[in-house]
């Protein structure tokens, strides 16, 4: 008869331990010789699914992606050195979009960290390197803490504003044999009905407002206070603005709702007139507000969990420090027991404005408008949107396509470009039920292109959108704007449909917009791993260039400083 070999006790084991009560059901990465003990206990533990990336810069982002469209924590294990290098550039982005992922890495063996003797895979200082990427870096530095620097670890992740956390394990101690250990955090749980008491100024601020507009960004979406942002809005007869991290903070068809349109010269002069902005979990990034000359009102209530983000980019005048859910019912509880004035002439200036930026945007689009419409269309309300840097994604894919809910649009906040595809890998791993559907161009796709195959593997239904002009077409734009001449900026591109099959995915060339849409249904009845690329040369210009964020080709112009 067959015995069970007894395994001891290792550290290794305690990371997967913590992993598991933390409730991760996923983690994604490449096996290594520097974290090959965690691979094996996550095997022999039997509750974690491992998803075999072929990089680990698409490892993180396939983590990224998950922890997005799920709102659990993205796990990825990496090696060390040059693997945990790899996975830098996409710890930024993680980091930039404020994702809770858990970036495990090795080390090399500890007696011989900071040495420089060579010891395969060494980094002169992967610490500081990683601290570089992340929210913070860790290092265990006694095998017997290992439980206790995993909590942490995972906590400092999840805890807004969330972000991305590496640890790194010398590979001696992932062997290392610890005793078990039980940790339990003991907290005082507050009162079930206790709820932020919001300062007397607002309730005068707010009963005071006759033009506010509200500025949703990631942090209503990372508290889940979509409900209560939408009821304030009501409540008050807001304008709600988004950034392209809020998009699903409110649905798009809204009547309230102006979106991602902050730059617009329309919206601009709009804000020019309000009275009160309310800001709930914006950072205001410089390219969406065109560096910061997007014009706010004097009086400005900053809502946001984290201390420096009040005053950070513009003055607020009050301070809510704290989870968005949470101050934003306390809020809509104090408001529904006032009487509030309507707004009707104003509300119906909102609607012009919704109408007008919309419009604006159309008329550049030519033959892609067909496009747009064709996904509103076939695509279902829930669909999850993942947008590469690419001009398509940039121009309608992040404004013109609606979101209805959190989790459902995904771009790349910090602007690198080829993150999309192991993105939205992850996002469909996480979402197994749910239609995802990634934008991208030929230049940005070829980053990550080897990740198709781990789609193929997973059997994923995911659905590529591949707009193929053989370059970087927003660069294009830029030069020509700047300098009147291009450098660097044509691609040739491969067969990618042939490419595509060669991966295990259904794939077919489109010329005109008309086929887009047929094909576009087809591969969503098929729920294969498909991909369609769309031959720009024959489908035609959009009516208008875009010429990348407001004020790039004047950026690039020389000048005197």
């Amino acid at each position: 008869m067959e015995t069970k070999q007894h395994v001891e006790y290792t550290v290794a084991d305690a990371v997967v331990k913590e992993l598991v009560n933390a409730g991760v059901e996923v983690a994604f990465g490449i096996v290594s010789i520097h974290n090959m003990p965690i691979y094996d206990a996550i095997l022999r533990d039997g509750n974690i699914q491992l998803i075999c990336s072929r990089g680990e810069s698409g490892a993180v982002n396939m983590a990224d992606g998950y922890a997005r469209a799920t709102g659990k924590l993205g796990v990825v294990i990496t090696s060390t050195g040059t693997g945990a290098g790899n996975a830098a550039g996409s710890l930024v982005e993680a980091w930039a979009a404020g994702v809770p992922v858990l970036h495990l890495t090795g080390e090399v063996a500890s007696p011989y960290l900071g040495t420089g003797k060579g010891y395969i895979h060494e980094c002169k200082d992967q610490l500081s390197m990683m601290n570089g990427a992340c929210k913070n870096a860790v290092r265990l530095r006694q095998p017997e803490q290992a439980s206790s620097l995993m909590k942490k670890s995972i906590q400092e992740a999840l805890a807004a504003p969330a972000g991305p956390v590496s640890l790194e394990i010398p590979i001696d101690f992932q062997s290392a044999i610890i005793e078990d250990v039980t940790l339990e955090e003991i907290k005082v749980e507050s009162l079930p009905d206790t709820k932020p008491i919001i300062p007397e100024k607002v309730a005068a601020v707010l009963a005071k407002s006759k033009r506010p507009v509200i500025w949703a960004g990631n942090g209503v979406n990372a508290s889940g206070a979509s409900k209560q942002l939408r009821r304030l809005a009501e409540l008050i007869g807001a304008a709600v603005i988004t950034s392209q991290s809020g998009k699903g903070s409110i649905p798009e068809d809204h009547e309230q709702c102006i979106g991602h349109f902050a730059a617009y010269e329309s919206t601009k002069k709009f804000m020019e007139k309000a009275d009160l902005l309310i800001s709930v979990g914006v950072r205001f990034r410089g390219n969406e507000t065109s560096n910061w000359k997007v014009p706010v009102p004097k009086e400005h209530i900053s809502i946001d969990a984290d201390w420096l983000a009040v005053n950070r980019n513009y003055h607020a005048t009050i301070g809510l420090v704290g989870d968005a859910k949470e101050i934003l019912s306390s809020m809509v509880d104090m408001l529904e027991r006032q009487a509030l004035e309507p707004k009707s002439s104003y509300l119906e200036e909102v609607r012009q404005l919704r109408d007008e930026v919309r419009t604006q945007l159309r008329e550049t689009l030519g033959p892609y408008e067909i496009f747009l419409d064709g996904m509103k269309e076939v695509l279902p309300r829930d669909t999850i949107l993942v947008r590469d840097v690419t001009v398509q994604a940039n121009v309608w894919g992040s404004r013109l396509y609606e979101t209805y809910e959190p989790g459902t649009s995904i771009h790349a906040s910090g602007g690198g470009i080829g993150q999309g595809l192991p993105t939205a890998i992850g996002a469909q791993i996480g979402c197994k039920d749910k239609t995802v559907v990634l934008m991208a161009g030929d230049g940005g796709f070829m980053v990550n292109a080897g990740e198709m195959v781990t789609a193929a593997e997973e059997k994923l239904p995911l659905i590529i959108i591949l707009f193929d002009d053989s370059g970087y077409g927003v660069l294009r734009n830029i030069q020509d704007a700047a300098y009147g001449r291009q450098v660097a900026v044509d691609l040739l591109s491969p067969d990618f449909v042939k490419m595509a099959e060669a991966m295990h995915f259904d794939a077919v060339r489109i010329h005109s917009a008309d086929e887009f849409v047929e094909e576009l249904k087809k591969s969503l009845d098929n729920r294969k791993p498909s991909m369609i690329v769309v031959d720009m040369d024959k489908v035609g210009p959009m009516a208008k260039p875009f010429g990348g964020p407001p004020g790039a080709a004047e950026a690039f112009k020389p000048k005197k400083l």
